[in-house]
């Protein structure tokens, strides 16, 4: 890892990320000069089970990250996807705790970082930060409650589009940088009955496979092949964190506005993951 970063985000950066902008503007001025831009690539670990959580990432733009539960026998199984409407890390424990789960890039991008100190600090001085972060958790744990329900009772191609819808939801990408295995191992499932899977949903004209990605042709029609899981999670977050999650047409603007930025930049860029 470069350790070089950026400190103090930049305001582009940080309205981004929908739980940021989500903030007063008091609170996201606390945070603002401890937030640091860093760059994450697919498959930068940003924290193992047992390590001590040392950061929170704020996912921006079309960045993904995921919760991962490491099986006895190796394999590594998502628990919860988190794009820009959340962050990876320890938003609500006070102080250093070690991380249960694995976190992983799965979509490159910018993410911001803050110590956890630095965010304790911030937490103790303002009541609706703490309050936000709290909501937040409610979703985050939201989101787990339903993927255990729909690891038990959907199909396999219902979780695979369920999966690849989240991530256009949240990119505004329809090409996934994603490959079959991969895909597998996030489901828990064997390589075998997920490229069954793709094979049927090529065969219908919904997406194309490329060597390390998935192409979404027809989102409408994909969607009608999913379970209602996104949309239940969708209808919590609108009850409790209202704005905050993400939508397609939002991502596709945010993932346009991000490369125009890219393109006029010369300036310094932060660290990579």
């Amino acid at each position: 890892m470069d350790h070089s970063v950026t400190t103090g985000a930049s305001e582009p950066y940080a309205i981004r990320n929908n739980l940021l902008r989500s903030l007063k503007r008091d609170d996201l001025m606390l945070l603002e000069p401890f937030l640091q831009e860093m760059h994450g690539e697919t498959g930068a670990i940003l924290a193992e089970p047992g390590d001590p959580v040392q950061y929170a990432y704020f996912p921006c733009g079309p960045a993904l990250a995921s919760f991962v539960i490491v099986m006895d026998d190796g394999r590594a199984v998502e628990t919860a996807l988190i794009g820009r409407e959340g962050a990876v890390g320890g938003i609500v424990s006070q102080g250093r705790l070690p991380a249960y789960a694995r976190a992983i890039v799965q979509f490159p991008g910018p993410f911001l970082r803050i110590s956890i100190g630095d965010l304790e600090y911030a937490k103790a001085r303002s009541l609706t930060l703490r309050y936000l972060f709290a909501r937040y958790a409610d979703c985050l744990l939201a989101q787990v409650f339903q993927s255990v329900a729909c690891n038990a009772a959907h199909s396999i191609e219902q979780r695979t589009v369920k999966w690849l819808l989240a991530a256009i939801d949240r990119t505004g990408d329809h090409q996934v940088p994603l490959t079959q295995e991969q895909l597998a191992g996030m489901l828990g499932v064997g390589r075998s009955y997920v490229s069954r899977v793709m094979q049927s949903l090529r065969a219908s004209g919904l997406l194309e496979t490329r060597r390390g990605s998935v192409c979404i042709r027809d989102a409408e029609r994909l969607a009608s092949l999913s379970c209602g899981c996104n949309d239940a999670l969708k209808r919590h977050f609108d009850l409790v964190l209202a704005g905050v999650y993400p939508t397609c047409i939002e991502s596709t603007a945010q993932r346009l506005a991000m490369a125009n930025d890219v393109n006029g930049s010369n300036g310094a860029t932060g660290a990579h993951l």
